[in-house]
């Protein structure tokens, strides 16, 4: 996987904890650097965590799935990538649960896992493609660190307006990777 590739990917990856940093600049009376340095590893942390799991539950079974490796692959970041853009389409609006201003081990931990698991299966992906996995996780990780650090300062200074926004170009990314990898194994790019 080439460098633009991942670093797409940990973009995309990073769209969900950006718009949660984004809810918790706002909700925050005054950023200090430490409060966005604190979200900013949450995030960057769960973010490059769970690809690695994600990566050896993948190795333990590539050889039943190997046939059928890019169609996985392509399936995997597809529906990541429509889901995240059925949620910045849809019309309801969120509760305000996850802009409480606490950040707090027992706030922040359920925000930091709900917003990886589509990295988890990302992971999954990098095994079938033999992505050198520690390089990948620790650039997704330090990626959505400062993704999510900016974001606090962003929600802080411009409010949610662009958390929608994030939202549909993550899930673009992550559908476009996906019909790339699919196009180059079927030998069409």
């Amino acid at each position: 996987m080439r460098f633009f590739e991942l670093f797409f990917i940990a973009v995309g990856l990073a769209m969900d904890a950006f718009a949660v940093s984004i809810s918790k600049g706002l909700a925050l009376n005054e950023v200090h650097p430490k409060d966005a340095a604190l979200v900013g590893a949450w995030f960057g942390f769960f973010q490059g965590m769970m690809p690695a799991i994600g990566y050896f539950l993948g190795t333990r079974f590539r050889a039943q799935i190997e046939a059928i490796d890019h169609w996985v692959a392509f399936g995997i970041l597809a529906f990541i990538g429509i889901n995240m853009l059925r949620e910045a389409l849809s019309a309801k609006e969120e509760k305000d649960d996850d802009s409480a201003p606490s950040l707090s081990p027992r706030a922040m931990l359920p925000l930091a896992v709900a917003t990886s698991i589509d990295a988890l299966a990302v992971g999954i992906t990098f095994s079938l493609l033999r992505v050198r996995i520690l390089p990948a996780v620790l650039f997704i990780g330090c990626i959505t660190f400062a993704i999510s650090f900016g974001g606090v300062y962003m929600g802080s200074a411009v409010g949610a307006r662009y958390k929608k926004s994030a939202t549909l170009i993550g899930g673009a990314i992550l559908i476009l990777i996906g019909v790339k990898i699919l196009l180059e194994h079927l030998g069409v790019l």
